[in-house]
């Protein structure tokens, strides 16, 4: 192939002197990508959609999941990646920027063969301004494995969604959207670990990250920490229109588990007021869905996102979650709940993402074992973490 300027070239936006065909980086676990999340009020239906480039591979792919009862309908996409950098497609799945920050929309097309499999097309409307998370670093044995750098941001969804038979109307008043844009460098599958990913294998990792909307505001909180609760990653933030953002402290998590398992039913999130006073950010789960069923997060046994599949490549299927025992893997990847929020008074919808994985010393869990009963596996059965935690930010 020539190596020729493409078309982004014409603007001025480069950070480094090379063609936007490239990135500043040779490590083969560049990324860039994105990830949406459009919830029912009621619980009934969660939709997770996202779109990735991997520019060192040569890889982009996209994929959706419906979680609609106990079903959960996937499509999942990849291709090679291409010059057009602005052509955010692939197979049926495409996101079209109609305002930067501002107005998108999500469409995956219907497949003829299956006019009962999942497809949308939906509008997404920003109510309130991006905002960054903080700058996300995780070494490995003494290697940086991830860097990134995200903003999010809570809106509503218009449209329509069609799966299982069903034609679900999306509404302003009765959904709410919300999505992050990451990039940098992260795990993707296929590159062997060495000694580090042998010998440095993480003890624990524990992992939440909440995107709330309220009518007047806009709540963020994550936190990431290691085994003893050591915490690596934080930020609580208050964002509304027109002020500035208001931090709002250190944020601690109580968290009321299913008996048995470390599935989460309700949590409620410790956080300070500007003038110190204490406040609660309460979450009710409504409904879940674990990435590591068909949206390709680790660890995924069926795909993975930035593997090579071919050109073309497109899987449709769909998931019986009415089994937990069915899916043992899911119970070691980040499960995005849709959640019902309170806080001073205020009611709100979002997700509440969490994984907790191997030993956590707040929470009293004391290994790998812990998680696997929750599926019914034997401590023998856990996958192999050697990989690292499955953290979606290692994630969107």
């Amino acid at each position: 192939m020539t190596d020729r300027p493409i078309a982004l070239d014409e603007y001025p936006v480069h950070q480094v002197p090379l063609s936007m065909r490239y990135v500043a980086t040779g490590d083969r676990n560049a990324y860039d990508r994105c990830i949406f999340h459009v919830m029912d009020h009621t619980g009934r239906a969660l939709l997770v959609a996202g779109l990735g480039v991997y520019p060192n591979t040569g890889v982009i792919d996209a994929y959706a999941t419906l979680r609609l009862g106990d079903r959960l309908h996937a499509v999942r996409a990849s291709d090679a990646l291409t010059d057009d950098r602005l052509a955010l497609a692939v197979g049926p799945l495409t996101i079209t920027v109609d305002r930067p920050l501002e107005r998108l929309r999500l469409h995956c097309a219907a497949d003829p063969a299956d006019p009962d499999g999942l497809s949308c097309d939906l509008v997404w409307h920003a109510a309130f301004p991006a905002v960054w998370e903080p700058h996300h670093t995780q070494y490995r044995g003494g290697r940086l494995v991830l860097e990134g750098r995200r903003f999010v941001q809570a809106g509503t969804c218009t449209g329509t969604i069609h799966a299982g038979g069903e034609r679900l109307t999306v509404t302003a008043g009765e959904w709410t959207g919300t999505r992050d844009r990451s990039w940098g460098v992260r795990p993707i599958p296929g590159e062997d670990g060495g000694r580090a990913a042998e010998e440095a294998r993480p003890e624990g990792f524990h992992w939440i990250w909440c995107p709330v909307r309220f009518d007047d505001r806009f709540v963020m909180v994550v936190v990431q920490e290691d085994a003893d609760g050591h915490r690596t990653l934080n930020e609580a933030l208050l964002v509304r229109n027109g002020t500035h953002d208001v931090q709002l402290g250190w944020p601690h998590a109580d968290i009321t588990y299913r008996p048995g398992t470390r599935h989460p039913e309700h949590a409620v999130l410790h956080l300070t007021g500007p003038s110190r006073e204490p406040l609660e950010l309460s979450a009710e789960i409504l409904t879940s869905s674990p990435l590591a069923v068909g949206a390709g997060y680790p660890p995924a046994d069926d795909w993975q996102h930035g593997t090579w599949r071919g050109r073309g490549w497109t899987d449709r299927r769909t998931y019986d979650l009415a089994d937990p025992a069915a899916h043992p893997r899911a119970a070691y990847g980040v499960t995005d709940h849709a959640a019902r929020f309170t806080l001073d008074g205020r009611t709100g919808y979002g997700i509440f993402e969490h994984g907790s994985f191997g030993r956590h010393d707040p929470s009293g869990f004391t290994g790998h074992a812990d998680a696997a009963a929750a599926v019914g596996a034997s401590p023998d059965e856990a996958p192999d973490r050697s990989e690292g935690p499955a953290s979606p930010k290692e994630r969107s």
